[in-house]
């Protein structure tokens, strides 16, 4: 027995222990019965702590019954929570053992490493094939996304090849669903036909491409939610970016139906007013969903892209026609010397237009920068219009239908918003026919007042020269005339006006004219005065030429 246990048990405190219970039984210290006895509860001993030992071994190692059954459960039957806990089980086996590698027993090591990672890869290929025939059965409009689907993909994360290709396979069936679900409401409408198909508006414009959009930006967002909820629980980096391919993918396939049918509407030419609204309603719908796609990149956004350019230049060549239309056929001004039809009608175009603009939900910064250019195309062509259209009219009139057409586009302009430097410029331009007019109504004053001879005789006349009194028409007979002809005007100043003020669109541009060139009136008569009062005009008794001074025809007038 002794030597049984002693080949046994080899641990060098047990042998010593031994030893010295040999040495008594020679020395017959103990009795043999006793001895027997207690090496035998020594031996049973050992043999627990290594049953003990080997059983540690097994569950730190080895799977147990029912986590082999849970994986190969899987391969006819539904995955359960209790593969993934199985499929977790043998990822840390796989990882504890490296600890065995460092060992003496690296031989056991590798088996088990060897064992455990062919189950990981047919528990893998299990779980691919297991989550693959999942997403293939979600084509239904309705998409619930499963919690052991969401918990597939966060095991799958560990091998990139068959996650990537699982995602594939819902982006595809998701894209059929989407397609199918865009087809059938622009046909078939909802359920029990509420709400109606879309193309029963196919004959308002921007109802029926607003419908469209509307519908693509409720599916993408709504695709973008499956997405989070599939991957909610992967971890992994580039998550962000897989779910915006995957969201681009899905939305790809209703790039044909909808470009086909927004084509359509831009090119039967629906009207300048229109194809602006359209371009528009694009460039809102292309900045909203790109919020949740994320990208520029995707199919669908390029798609609304070209749509929105095409609408645009649709546009302006619409807008450039009607100009070209205006200059091929000039109307000349009427007898008011008012806004003709033409401008009118232009202006009423480019009001609609504006009045779009303003509406439109396109963020502030993208409407700013296409206001420039619908200004430059209406309003320039306009003010040639003007220009050559007033050529062949007097300086008055000229300056009096310019003033009324410029005044139009100026109260045009000012109701709406990023016109300012285009007000400024028009601005200018009043002014300067307005100092036209000024100087016209002031001649005319002067002139059926009697002192436009004398005024330009004053001006004209040198001090070397004679002196004034001596200079044809200017003797103080003329003079008192003239004078009696001016106190008719200072008595009544509105009856000597130019007929062009009454045309006038603007009565506070008129009463600047007015005043203004009164202005100028009582300046020429302080000129007048100064010289006739200046002795070496040699006029006797000048006070009773000129009996009313400066300051009392200026009270007079204002």
């Amino acid at each position: 027995i002794i030597s049984n246990l002693l080949c046994i048990c080899v641990e060098p405190t047990f042998l010593n222990f031994l030893t010295t219970f040999y040495v008594l039984i020679i020395n017959q210290s103990f009795k043999t019965d006793y001895l027997i006895f207690i090496l035998f509860f020594l031996y049973s001993h050992q043999l627990e702590i290594r049953a003990q030992v080997a059983n540690a071994f097994l569950a730190k190692f080895q799977l147990t019954s029912e986590e082999m059954s849970a994986l190969h459960a899987a391969r006819d039957g539904p995955i359960t929570e209790d593969f993934f806990k199985a499929l977790g089980r043998v990822k840390h086996i796989h990882n504890d053992v490296k600890v065995l590698l460092r060992t003496n027993q690296q031989t056991a090591g590798l088996e088990i490493m060897e064992q455990m990672a062919l189950l990981q890869e047919t528990s893998y290929e299990q779980l691919y094939r297991w989550a693959q025939n999942e997403c293939r059965a979600l084509t239904q409009e309705s998409c619930d996304i499963s919690p052991v689907l969401t918990q597939a993909m966060e095991s799958l994360q560990d091998r990139p090849v068959l996650y990537k290709y699982t995602l594939d396979e819902f982006g595809t069936a998701r894209r059929c669903a989407v397609v199918r679900g865009f087809i059938d409401a622009l046909t078939r409408g909802g359920p029990g036909g509420t709400p109606r198909p879309i193309e029963i508006h196919s004959h308002d414009p921007m109802r029926y491409v607003g419908d469209m959009l509307a519908w693509l930006h409720q599916a993408t967002a709504s695709e973008k939610e499956h997405l989070e909820a599939l991957l909610k629980q992967v971890s992994m980096q580039g998550v962000e970016e897989n779910i915006q391919e995957v969201v681009g993918h899905i939305t790809e396939g209703v790039c044909r139906p909808l470009k086909v049918r927004i084509e359509q509407v831009i090119v039967a030419e629906p009207g300048a007013v229109l194809l602006y609204k359209l371009s528009n309603l694009l460039k809102f719908y292309h900045h909203t969903i790109s919020g949740i796609v994320g990208t520029s990149l995707a199919a669908l956004l390029t798609t609304i892209e070209e749509m929105h350019l095409l609408s645009k230049k649709m546009f302006f060549n619409s807008l450039s026609l009607h100009a070209s239309k205006l200059m091929d056929k000039i109307e000349l001004p009427p007898p008011d010397l008012g806004p003709t039809c033409s401008l009118n009608q232009t202006l009423s175009l480019l009001r609609e237009v504006l009045a779009s603009h303003d509406s439109s939900v396109v963020p502030l910064d993208a409407r700013q920068a296409d206001f420039a250019q619908v200004l430059s195309c209406i309003l320039d062509p306009l003010l040639q219009l003007c220009t050559v259209s007033a050529s062949n009219l007097g300086i008055a009139d000229m300056a009096t239908y310019m003033v009324n057409s410029l005044y139009m586009m100026k109260t045009t302009l000012a109701l709406f918003e990023f016109t300012d430097k285009r007000l400024e410029m028009l601005e200018f331009q009043i002014e300067a026919h307005l100092d036209t007019l000024i100087n016209d109504q002031a001649s005319y004053v002067l002139t059926r007042a009697g002192l436009s001879y004398i005024y330009n005789c004053v001006q004209q006349h040198k001090p070397e020269q004679n002196p004034l009194a001596n200079v044809p028409s200017m003797d103080s007979a003329s003079l008192k005339a003239a004078m009696v002809q001016f106190d008719r005007y200072l008595s009544a100043p509105d009856s000597l006006m130019m007929p062009q003020l009454n045309f006038l669109l603007s009565a506070t541009l008129k009463e600047q004219i007015i005043k203004q060139s009164t202005e100028l009136v009582c300046r020429a008569y302080e000129e007048l005065y100064a010289a006739v009062m200046n002795p070496s005009s040699q006029y006797k008794e000048p006070e009773t030429i000129l009996q009313r001074s400066p300051q009392q025809v200026r009270t007079l007038l204002s």
